[in-house]
């Protein structure tokens, strides 16, 4: 049902009293920078992730009334298994940080949203396979996930995602 709803795209228009069609596509892009101590870049990963059902969901709910809290939070964690539509909560989540900044995208980017998020020293170490934006500092809605080739983040490193999610017409 939300495949059809939604399936990366949710329609409905209205244009001179008839229904008419708009998809939208609805994806993100994280880029993912590990520090050392010192505050040089030890590696940076891209990857793109799935908007997963409840994201959908909590989209459809800003444009409504119905007042869930915006996204505002970061987390990361070990389990690597494919991200799924269902996803509720990151598989094994080991830190969880407020964004440090959300910022929309003006002009030919108005249709870019941007999450930054940054776990700095002792913040959610090990060996880091998955990451996922939320709305709250412990369970919350997910609103994306993404698994990557692991970054194994030591207690002095920080690391420091930049997640752009894009709406835009298909």
């Amino acid at each position: 049902m939300i495949e059809e709803r939604f399936g990366l795209a949710m329609r409905r228009a209205m244009h001179v009293g008839k229904m008419q069609q708009v998809a939208l596509r609805i994806g993100g892009h994280a880029m993912l920078e590990l520090f050392d101590a010192d505050g040089k870049l030890k590696e940076r990963r891209e990857t793109n992730n799935l908007v997963v059902n409840t994201g959908l969901y909590h989209i459809a709910d800003q444009l409504s009334d119905q007042g869930e809290s915006a996204m505002s939070h970061m987390a990361v964690g070990t389990d690597d298994t494919a991200v799924a539509a269902g996803d509720t909560a990151l598989g094994t989540e080991v830190g969880r940080v407020a964004l440090t900044s959300t910022t929309q995208g003006s002009g030919a980017s108005a249709d870019e949203v941007t999450y930054v998020g940054t776990f700095g020293a002792g913040t959610g170490t090990g060996a880091l396979v998955e990451a996922g934006i939320l709305n709250a500092s412990s369970d919350g809605i997910l609103l994306c996930h993404t698994t990557f080739d692991v970054i194994n983040k030591g207690a002095s490193d920080s690391l420091t995602i930049t997640w752009v999610l894009t709406i835009s017409a298909s």
